[in-house]
């Protein structure tokens, strides 16, 4: 397949050590790639990624107005993670610029993070480990107990939230789970009908929410007093989900037995900056770095993920899996055309500018498919292979017009 665009003058810009998978992806493509194993901000952002097609990053980059506003040749991002609000993805799509994410691909290793901490604050691992490194032999079945017949209450039951259920239930936990939509439950879990409800009952409640103004402080003083005594918390969702403070305290106090956290309000953006928290030092508290998709497994099939979709999109134009644009997919003709990329703002008028173009110009179109949001639209088009870079020069000078490229 031909390009209008040598495939090695692509450049791709991978940040924050993304699995090399990546890099193979890319390379077998055809495109030319920079790995760079640390996150950049600002001036040194633009220097290392301004003039990239592709950047990939994961949670600790930021991509602000001002990047998308210098990143001028910039055709996509993929973030090599499941969140995206470390993006500004109003911004990149008002300079049609498709952002992917991997939501499916750390599934697993959160889910059996999340089992492996509810086992070790049932037994009191850490505490009873750190003992033992210390030279003290603190042999006793205080406080300890098995998992099974224990109450598990899983808020947020999405891709992790419900496979954690079929592990726990495996093990012989009795699941119950709340979540603001209806989703369908696996084996005999059960649906609580408020947040509340869930906290009365479970002996240990597991997080896996999104982030956003919605779950933002979810889980505060009033909650946790709703908590058994003796209960157990994980949060492996968002930093900002659990007012940390307030479950500093409900450890203190004894209301809980324990807590696992591994994400933070605050989080170093290096692994060379110091972290400091209220949870620090307590004890049957599990503190780990932000590493719930911190497998090889989970890394090595982010990397496939997110690198098919950015190949994909600069290869045939699709956005499917796209967060901030809308989804088009539109399949390959066998023939001689040229395929064209339209990103441009939806407002009357712009489809019928273009069709009276492509006509006027007395060219054919053989396929084309459309799709719009509230400020935007994407269309590609597939023209006669001899008007194809007319057409992208026509096409550029509609006023709406966000940006334009031709394909084969």
């Amino acid at each position: 397949m031909s390009t209008s665009y040598p495939l090695h003058k692509i450049k791709v810009v991978l940040l924050e050590n993304i699995h090399p998978r990546a890099v193979e992806l890319f390379e077998a493509a055809g495109f030319t790639v920079e790995h760079h194993k640390k996150a950049y901000t600002g001036q040194e952002l633009l220097d290392v990624a301004g003039d990239a097609h592709m950047v990939g990053i994961r949670s600790k980059t930021r991509l602000t107005k001002e990047f998308f506003e210098n990143a001028r040749r910039l055709w996509a991002v993929g973030a090599f993670c499941i969140g995206t609000n470390q993006i500004d993805l109003k911004t990149a799509a008002a300079h049609g610029v498709p952002v992917f994410n991997a939501p499916f691909s750390n599934t697993r290793s959160v889910a059996e993070l999340t089992i492996s901490e509810i086992v070790a604050l049932h037994r009191h691992l850490f505490d009873r480990s750190r003992e033992v490194h210390q030279g003290r032999w603190l042999k006793s079945a205080t406080g300890a107990h098995e998992i099974r017949g224990r109450t598990l209450g899983i808020v947020g039951y999405g891709r992790i939230g419900s496979q954690l259920s079929v592990l726990a239930e495996a093990m012989g936990m009795r699941v119950v789970f709340y979540d603001i939509v209806d989703v369908l439950p696996h084996g005999n879990a059960a649906r609580m009908p408020s947040l509340g409800a869930l906290l009365e009952v479970a002996d240990v409640v597991t997080l896996h929410v999104p982030g956003g103004t919605g779950t933002k402080h979810m889980i505060g003083g009033e909650q946790l007093a709703l908590m058994k005594k003796g209960a157990y918390l994980i949060n492996n969702a968002r930093g900002d989900v659990v007012v940390i403070e307030a479950l500093a305290e409900a450890l203190k106090s004894g209301r809980l037995a324990g807590a696992a956290v591994d994400v933070f309000p605050e989080e170093p953006e290096s692994n060379e900056e110091p972290f400091k928290s209220p949870l620090q030092g307590l004890p049957n508290v599990i503190l780990t770095p932000h590493i719930g998709g911190s497998t090889a497994e989970a890394q090595h099939a982010i990397a496939e993920f997110a690198s098919g979709r950015l190949i994909k999109l600069m290869n045939v134009g699709t956005t499917t899996g796209a967060v901030n644009v809308p989804e088009v997919e539109l399949p390959v003709l066998h023939h001689d055309h040229h395929r064209i990329l339209h990103f441009h703002r939806n407002v009357p008028g712009v489809l019928g500018q273009l069709h009276t173009m492509i006509a006027g110009a007395g060219v054919n179109i053989a396929a084309e498919y459309l799709q719009s949001d509230p400020k935007h639209a994407y269309c590609i088009i597939d023209v006669d292979s001899s008007a194809g870079e007319a057409i992208k020069d026509g096409l550029a000078r509609i006023p709406e017009t966000i940006r334009v490229r031709t394909l084969f």
